[in-house]
């Protein structure tokens, strides 16, 4: 077999590696559900990689928080004479040592035991920046697809608006041909397919900005959605019990464990550290070596003065941390009232559009239409009740819009930690 040039493999490789790419591409572009955004951007937003960098780094760093310093090597030369008629000899005096040696510092153990309490209180701070990090990218995503998902609904919802003026169209120039209508009638209906086109400007750029968000946390360039919308519904009995789950909460008690820590660690300033040391001295063979041991216990004398103001301040930090902590519960539980309340108030107009509006302004332009006609009514009425329908039904999506986002928000950020 004839084998093929070198520039010609490389450019049907260079051409593979195109289609493959374009291959993945055209695969990340598919319409995606409300469930597979979220995965997506749990997957690939940089944001979530970055926060589980910090945590897997506060994890290393308590392996280490609670161990021993490391040994000390020492290395000198004792007595040296460097006056007399001995100076300057190593071997004329029999004072002269060169000594090696070792030492190793114990920390009391209490102040280990808060040091590594310490390093786990930092491993909760971050592990709650994790999770509340990851909420917020979950949250942008969901509700980037609802607003592109009742953006697009709306934009069809125009789109047959449009269309509904094409038989108002016909019926303007039957009459204009027989003589029933005035000229200017014909304008009518291209004056409000121009509004009706303001309107789709308006609603394209509302689609284009959720599709730019979407994008932003899936990864996706060309994001399209699919499927139904999640859930309306919230449970306000199960979402107050799990206020103090939420990772803010665990922030705020991972802070109060660490504030605790630093208590212990001040108070164990009081304390003696311990060190130990082991040397051996070398001199001339005439006179014989030498080997030392020795203790050191710093002693902390003057507490008053320095370990008890660190005691007090370190104290006065962990209430500070506890109080905070019952103002963040507390506006927590003001926050999600206050969602819920919002919640049944968008249920409640959603409702009155469907039951009431919605079907008052169809009979309108249904009636209008009968009655144009019928040549009962002139056609600018007619168009009006049309737009008014129009309005109604894309209102409609608007207030349904508002409860999704509502049920997305409240359910995302106070519900359950996903597994």
């Amino acid at each position: 077999m004839r084998t093929l040039p070198r520039r010609a493999a490389r450019l049907m490789t260079t051409a593979g590696a195109a289609a493959l790419a374009l291959a993945v591409v055209s695969a990340s572009a598919d319409p995606m559900t409300y469930d597979q955004a979220l995965s997506r951007a749990a997957a690939s937003a940089p944001s979530l990689k970055a926060r589980a960098a910090t945590t897997a780094s506060a994890r290393s760093l308590v392996i280490a928080a609670d161990r021993l310093p490391d040994p000390t090597l020492d290395l000198g030369f004792q007595n040296f004479p460097v006056t007399g008629p001995n100076s300057g000899s190593f071997t004329r005096d029999d004072f002269t040592t060169t000594t090696i040696g070792f030492s190793q510092t114990f920390p009391n153990l209490a102040k280990r035991r808060a040091r590594g309490a310490r390093a786990s209180a930092d491993v909760g701070i971050a592990l709650a920046a994790e999770l509340t990090e990851a909420r917020r990218v979950r949250l942008e995503t969901a509700l980037a697809w609802i607003d592109l998902y009742y953006g697009q609904r709306r934009l069809k919802q125009l789109d047959l608006l449009d269309t509904s003026l094409d038989d108002l169209q016909k019926t303007v120039s039957a009459r204009l041909a027989s003589g029933n209508a005035r000229p200017s009638q014909a304008l009518e209906p291209a004056q409000l397919r121009a509004a009706i086109a303001d309107r789709r400007a308006e609603m394209a750029a509302v689609v284009a900005q959720a599709c730019t968000r979407l994008a932003r946390y899936t990864g996706d360039p060309d994001p399209d959605v699919s499927g139904d919308p999640p859930s309306f519904d919230v449970d306000p009995v199960k979402l107050h019990a799990n206020i103090d789950a939420l990772p803010a909460m665990r922030a705020q008690d991972a802070s109060i464990a660490g504030a605790n820590a630093d208590v212990r660690l001040a108070r164990a300033e009081k304390r003696p550290d311990w060190k130990v040391g082991v040397s051996y001295g070398r001199r001339d063979p005439r006179f014989g070596d030498m080997a030392s041991v020795g203790v050191s216990i710093n002693l902390p004398l003057f507490a008053g003065k320095r370990q008890n103001p660190r005691i007090e301040a370190s104290e006065s930090a962990a209430n500070g941390a506890r109080f905070d902590r019952d103002a963040l519960r507390l506006e927590l539980i003001a926050a999600l009232d206050a969602d819920l309340a919002d919640h049944a108030m968008h249920h409640e107009r959603l409702r009155n559009a469907r039951e009431t509006l919605v079907p008052l302004a169809k009979r309108r332009a249904e009636l209008d239409r009968d009655s144009y006609a019928a040549g009962k009514l002139d056609l600018g009425t007619a168009l009006l009740s049309t737009l008014a329908l129009a309005e109604a039904e894309v209102e409609a999506l608007n207030r349904e819009a508002d409860v999704a986002r509502d049920a997305v928000r409240i359910n995302i950020t106070y519900g359950e930690e996903l597994a």
